[in-house]
């Protein structure tokens, strides 16, 4: 798993450069209207959970076009360098997260997201629409403000760099999170979210499924500044690397121990449940006042792309979460989605499909 930051990836045809905000008052985002496609049947048939009787999966968050380069090593100061390659992808680490758990979820997963009135904003629509497995009709055009938009520097080695410009997922949820939303969320079984929105609409969402019973991650990854006391309050389950455990608390994360005491920190600003990924050391869930679960990684073939692999591991824990799985199986499952993810080049290609998952688990459990 990465311990940078992640990001899907959709190819994006020609993709078009973003363009600049528009003057004036931000009128009230429209919902997408296009064709959704439906979760494939593969993840239906391999479910252990009925999809039927599955609880739908919320994910509010960002998605972003980017421009994706590999390069040999990062350009110094005031320095060019020439890139292997370029593509243009569509990406967020929200659009992420729910393109992963529409491939692994057994009932629907629904992205709650705001895209620009623009050409990258169309650009984004068409290309999330064509990935599958996630309902998008929760998608907003915000036409006051440009589509969110990234780029991300690939490095031999499988890690990765990123640069992210908020646009419409910041500046696009003026009228805030909308009653039909809201609702979708109460009756979700889990609501995931991270850091490129605005903090305030991750406090709205989230007292909504608190007020519910309903379950909320938040993934750290995305903005750098504290984290809200009154978002963490609403949170169940904090999930951070290493790097933003030591940002977000100032302590050391180099040793386990370190880092046990730094999740200490968390469960003293509210969260019961810090689930840190620790990239080529697996993961480990601090649940407060029990001993820690650790997870080793599920050694991957080959690491070709590190992109996606941490938004992979918290979506598919989410989505074993909803299926009852104890934590410890949780961490399993999303530690095998993980070790699938990084094997092959790009985000949402790399994605497993739930049948890829539960046959590593096994053939793991053989050897």
């Amino acid at each position: 798993m990465a311990t940078l930051d992640a990001r899907l990836r959709l190819p994006l045809a020609g993709l078009a450069p973003a363009t600049p905000s528009f003057s004036g008052s931000s009128p009230k985002p429209g919902n997408l209207s296009f064709a959704l496609r439906p979760v494939s049947a593969s993840l239906s048939s391999t479910s252990k959970v009925p999809a039927a009787a599955a609880p739908h999966i919320v994910v509010v968050g960002s998605a972003n076009a980017d421009i994706y380069v590999e390069v040999d090593r990062l350009p110094l100061v005031g320095e060019t360098v020439a890139a292997r390659a370029g593509r243009s992808l569509a990406g967020g680490k929200g659009a992420n997260q729910a393109a992963c758990g529409g491939r692994l979820a057994a009932g629907p997963t629904y992205l709650v997201a705001r895209v620009g009135d623009d050409a990258n904003g169309r650009l984004l629509e068409g290309a999330l629409a064509d990935a599958g497995g996630v309902r998008l009709d929760r998608v907003a055009r915000a036409p006051g403000a440009p589509s969110g938009h990234a780029v991300v520097m690939l490095m031999p080695d499988g890690q990765n760099s990123i640069i992210i410009v908020g646009g419409a997922n910041m500046e696009g949820w003026a009228k805030g999170v909308g009653s039909d939303d809201l609702d979708l969320i109460r009756r979700a079984g889990v609501l995931l979210l991270q850091r490129e929105i605005p903090d305030w609409v991750n406090v709205q969402v989230a007292q909504a499924a608190k007020g519910a019973g309903v379950p909320v991650i938040l993934d750290a990854g995305g903005m750098d500044a504290p984290v809200p006391g009154e978002l963490l309050s609403l949170v169940d389950i904090f999930s951070p690397n290493e790097t933003e455990l030591a940002r977000l608390t100032g302590m050391p994360t180099e040793t386990f121990e370190q880092i046990s005491r730094a999740a200490g920190a968390c469960h003293k600003m509210g969260v019961k449940e810090v689930l840190v990924k620790l990239g080529s050391q697996g993961s480990a869930l601090f649940i407060e006042g029990e001993e820690p679960i650790k997870q080793p990684i599920i050694p991957a073939t080959e690491v070709v792309d590190t992109t996606g692999a941490g938004d992979t591991f918290t979506s598919a824990f989410a989505v074993a979460l909803v299926e009852g799985k104890p934590k410890k199986e949780c961490m399993r499952f999303a530690a095998a989605a993980a070790s699938l993810c990084v094997q092959v080049k790009g985000a949402i290609p790399s994605m497993p499909d739930r049948k890829s998952v539960i046959d590593l688990l096994e053939s793991v459990q053989v050897e």
